[in-house]
């Protein structure tokens, strides 16, 4: 079996709680996802199964939006309402203030990468250093923010729609509009909205998978790149991962099918194609 589904993940669970989940529905060990949600997150979480596992790099590059909610006044040591609380500040913020901080941040950051979290530092996972108490330097990545967008802002509580690039922590970026704002907060909810083109509208809870309301979806259905039946004269070639002239003057990738089967993604490399996916 071979396909993709996007999941609605819900409140609570692991992004590897709903891999396991789908490890007994489809009776298989063969699951990936493409880009790990918080327990505290739901949303959409993009799943791939069988010789589709292969598509998780390709797929986890793509730009997320997510509707968050800020609590101000409190930090926690995860920086989100899960945590610990390791200080407070009062604030006098105005409707106005929020969005002259969030049409002035910057498009493009050095952010710090959130303790919690499960990226490697000589060796360790972050949260390991935290549950050590052993201090650690915070590695810095730059990340893009498309947009910020206010839903709402209620008392303690802001509520905004915002799309960014693979690798931003939302929790960071929290903490970094509460510094611009002159105050803590620290994240108290959080939905992925959007994943590239897989939105929460088209996704699929774990009840309705198991219950087999579902689709998984085709490479041609949600990679938006040209496909070719390829001819006896160039399967073998292809099955064997050998370079071929661009007769087909594809500019970008290209999805390689024999007999309806997907055999290979290919991409120009100097003029020709190579191999760029093997399935």
């Amino acid at each position: 079996m071979n396909g993709l589904i996007v999941v609605n993940k819900e409140e609570g669970k692991t992004s590897r709680d709903i891999v396991n989940s789908l490890n007994h529905i489809f009776n298989t060990k063969k699951i990936g996802h493409t880009g790990t949600l918080d327990p505290i997150a739901s949303g959409v979480l993009v799943c791939v199964i069988g010789k589709y596992t292969k598509l998780v790099n390709l797929l986890t590059s793509d730009a997320k939006e997510y509707i968050a909610e800020i609590k101000l006044g409190i930090k926690t040591d995860t920086l989100d309402i899960t945590g610990n609380v390791i200080s407070t500040n009062t604030f006098n913020i105005t409707k106005s203030d929020i969005l002259k901080v969030f049409d002035t941040f910057p498009k493009t950051y050095l952010q710090t990468v959130p303790l919690y979290s499960s990226v490697h530092v000589q060796g360790k996972r972050l949260y390991e250093y935290a549950r050590d108490n052993t201090p650690v330097n915070l590695p810095k990545r730059e990340v893009s923010i498309y947009n910020l967008e206010l839903i709402s802002f209620n008392k303690d509580i802001i509520t905004f729609k915002t799309k960014v690039s693979k690798g931003t922590y939302i929790r960071s970026l929290i903490e970094d509009l509460c510094s611009k704002l002159n105050t803590v907060g620290t994240m108290n909810n959080l939905i992925r909205t959007k994943q590239g083109n897989f939105s929460i509208t088209n996704s699929y809870t774990l009840e309705d998978i198991k219950n087999g309301n579902y689709k998984l979806l085709n490479i041609k259905e949600f990679l938006d790149y040209p496909v070719i039946e390829l001819p006896d004269t160039l399967i073998n070639k292809v099955l064997n991962g050998n370079t071929l002239t661009n007769i087909f003057n594809i500019t970008n990738k290209v999805i390689f099918t024999y007999k309806q089967r997907d055999i290979a993604i290919y991409e120009v490399n100097n003029q020709d194609l190579k191999p760029y996916i093997m399935f």
